[in-house]
């Protein structure tokens, strides 16, 4: 088989219908697709089941997160390429087969990205640099309040490039991703313990760490509604903060976590002050005991 289609998916029922349909709508070579419907209530999994019957579907007792989700229908798919798609996506026609035909002909890459477009049709600029010891620092924090034309914020997010034109990307989101499947059985799949965030980041890090490259098609586009599953999640901040930790403590070592650590307390430090000053202006103040205690929390992981 050609092509397998991994689709993780959390309560965006009428998304995930647009995004099967779409797929229904392009022209792709063999392929199945796969959903995981990661404990979906508002009935996701059984439009799935009614309406697209072609579609393997595995319902999850409860909600796995994404790394964990793509990861079981990545063990799953039986195709030579595997097209890692958020359910808050529709696929332009032409887009797949424009991939694909792109890695047929470059076996160096192991994984390629299309362009994502809102629905007003503007680019969105997905594709990123890796973190490195400065981003903590000059990302989240009060260096990007100060400086928010700061230089590593230039270099993490790209921003001397439009995202218009193709080349070769450090990082680009998994919402829209296709991968070979040797390569995945090289590097491994996603870390599951990043369960929501920085999972693309680290499989992009370990594909080039194995001298694979990755490719972004501009010609390539697919409409992405941003963060339908996860504006949902509640855990939202904290997940965050706990994933990126993992990844520093993975790729910087134990020096990285901590670094990361002291970057998250300046910067809860740096609102705490700004509370306190709002409170001397009389104006309206967030309470900060409630900050910190959760910031300990973090520090103790």
């Amino acid at each position: 088989m050609k092509l397998s289609i991994v689709i993780p998916s959390w309560n965006t029922r009428e998304l995930l219908r647009a995004c099967l349909a779409s797929l229904e709508r392009a022209r792709l070579p063999e392929h199945e697709t796969i959903v995981i419907d990661n404990a979906s209530v508002d009935g996701s999994a059984d439009m799935v089941e009614r309406d697209f019957p072609r579609v393997l579907l595995q319902r999850n007792a409860r909600n796995e997160g994404f790394a964990i989700g793509c990861n079981q229908g990545l063990r799953r798919a039986r195709g030579a390429y595997v097209f890692l798609l958020n359910a808050d996506t529709e696929v332009e026609p032409e887009a797949v087969s424009r991939m694909l035909a792109y890695l047929d002909a470059h076996p160096g890459h192991a994984a390629i990205a299309p362009r994502l477009v809102s629905p007003d049709g503007s680019t969105q600029r997905t594709c990123m640099d890796f973190p490195n010891c400065w981003t903590p620092l000059c990302f989240g924090g009060p260096v990007e309040r100060w400086f928010p034309q700061n230089f590593e914020l230039r270099r993490y997010f790209m921003r001397d490039w439009d995202q218009q034109s193709s080349r070769d990307v450090p990082q680009p989101p998994a919402a829209a991703l296709i991968v070979r499947a040797s390569a995945l059985a090289e590097v491994g799949l996603f870390d599951e313990q990043l369960w929501l965030f920085y999972n693309d980041v680290d499989l992009s890090k370990r594909l080039h760490a194995a001298g694979w490259r990755t490719h972004y098609l501009a010609e390539a586009t697919v409409l992405h509604h941003i963060g339908a599953s996860t504006r949902q999640f509640g855990n939202f901040l904290p997940e965050w903060h706990k994933n990126r930790l993992h990844y520093y403590r993975k790729h910087h070592g134990r020096l990285g976590g901590l670094w990361v650590k002291a970057c998250t307390g300046l910067a809860a430090l740096d609102w705490s002050v700004e509370m306190l000053g709002r409170r001397v202006r009389g104006q309206g103040a967030e309470p900060i005991a409630p900050l910190w205690s959760k910031y300990w929390s973090y520090v103790r992981l």
